[in-house]
Formats: structure tokens, sequence, C-alpha cells
């Protein structure tokens, strides 16, 4: 993608401080947009984002907020909007996995990954399609996974949620057209913190059904991710990417 390709445009990545969200930033930083990166707890990692960020020479921030928060939602994109300027592409990225069999699910889990992958992609996107519609202008990357595409024994409640994304962007595009385009990235394992917590053994058999034989790189979503937001996808809404190495294939 050419270095100026973005430019002009402002960007807000949910959970963008670390993993895929950390390499989307640097990958709309080097494509030349302003970039507002969005965390819940970890400052440290934010501010380091933030450097990487601005060492492309972009201009950026970081804003806090808990996205399965409406309030906290609508004062971040407000802030966002008033240092940056108004929110041009939206990267959903934010959210939280696990790893249980059925008889240990309790409603209360259920509820809380719930409210953060799906109520924590449902806020931002309301928060700010209304200006993007008003504008006639607007792109957005919803972060799902393939285990929203294929049964998960063992991750009923997380393939649900990202199952539940996947629909919610597909209705988005197909209410939000022609001017705002909106589409998923379902990544399969990634080399972040949240692939890393199921533990090597895991993660050698999930690499192993890969086409690839390896798992995946945050900077590799990051691509796909990029993409989707240009106009080199300027045919493309309501579809979902799958990224996964060759452990899912689409009809």
């Amino acid at each position: 993608m050419s270095t100026t390709e973005l430019e002009g445009r402002t960007a807000l990545v949910t959970g963008g401080s670390r993993g895929i969200g950390r390499a989307t930033c640097l990958a709309l930083a080097g494509a030349g947009a302003r970039v507002a990166i969005n965390f819940a707890s970890n400052q440290q990692a934010a501010v380091e984002t933030l450097a990487q960020v601005e060492s492309l020479g972009a201009e950026a921030m970081i804003v806090k907020a808990d996205v399965s928060d409406p309030d906290a939602v609508s004062e971040m994109v407000k802030s966002v909007e008033s240092t940056l300027g108004p929110v041009d592409l939206l990267v959903t990225s934010a959210g939280v996995a696990s790893v249980e069999h059925h008889g240990e699910m309790e409603f209360e889990k259920w509820r809380r990954m719930l409210s953060i992958n799906l109520d924590g992609t449902y806020l931002p996107v309301m928060a700010v399609k209304d200006g993007m519609l008003a504008r006639e202008y607007g792109r957005i990357v919803c972060i799902a996974s393939i285990a929203g595409l294929r049964a998960r024994g063992s991750m009923i409640t997380y393939s649900t949620s990202k199952a539940a994304v996947i629909a919610f962007a597909r209705s988005c595009a197909a209410s939000f057209g022609p001017n705002i385009r909106v589409n998923c990235v379902a990544p399969g394992l990634i080399d972040t913190d949240m692939g890393s917590s199921m533990g090597a053994d895991a993660m050698r058999r999930l690499a192993d059904e890969a086409f690839l034989k390896r798992i995946g790189q945050p900077e590799e979503i990051a691509e796909s991710v990029l993409f989707l937001l240009s106009e080199r996808s300027s045919f493309t809404t309501g579809q979902t990417y799958v990224a996964d190495g060759g452990r899912v294939t689409m009809p």
C-alpha cells in the first residue's frame, strides 16, 4: 500500500494496544492515517504502541475506554473526533477468549464475554456510523475469528460471540451501504497473548491443522485489515475474510 493512501483519514482501533490491534495501528500509520489507539487497562502497552506509531510520522493518541460500556464508548469517540477529526476508519479489535468444558460454563462468564466481544463491536460501530452516513464515507472492519465459522466444543461462548459479530457486520453492510463498507477478518491462531494462553501443545496441534503448518503473525492479519479499509477492496462489503493458514476453507 502507498504510504499516503489513507492520508487525511482518521482511524480508531479498539483493543489497539497489543497483538492484532497494535499491528493494525502500525499498518494504518504506515499508510498515512491518523490513529486513535483504544485500550481498557494496560496503559503501558498503549503508550508503547503510541510511541511506535508516532515514530512512523503519524499523528496519534491513546484513549482509555471499556468498549462494553455505552457511555465510555460515546466519550471515546467524542475525544477522538475532537482531537484527530471525524472517524473515517474503524477497526473493532478488542476481545477476550477462554477455553472451557460445557460443564464449567457459568452465566456471568457468558455475559461478560459477549459484552466485550459483541457489545464491544456494536457500540463503537453505532457511535461512528451516523457521522459516516452524513459524510457519505466510512470503512469498518470487525475482527471476528474462525471460531465463528465452525464448531468449537471447548469454546462455546467465544464461538457464539464471534459468529454474532460476523452476522452483525454482514447486516450492517446491507444497512449502511452504499457509501459505508463493513467487513470482517476471521483470523486463525495468531502469535499474540491470546493465542499463547492456549499453551504450547495446543498451539503446535493447531498449527499442524493449517495447510501452511504454522501460526500466523499479527502483521499478517493487519495487512488483511488494511486491504479491506483501502480502496483496493472497493467492491467488497458484507464479507468475512478468512486468514488462518488454511484451517478453514470457505466454499
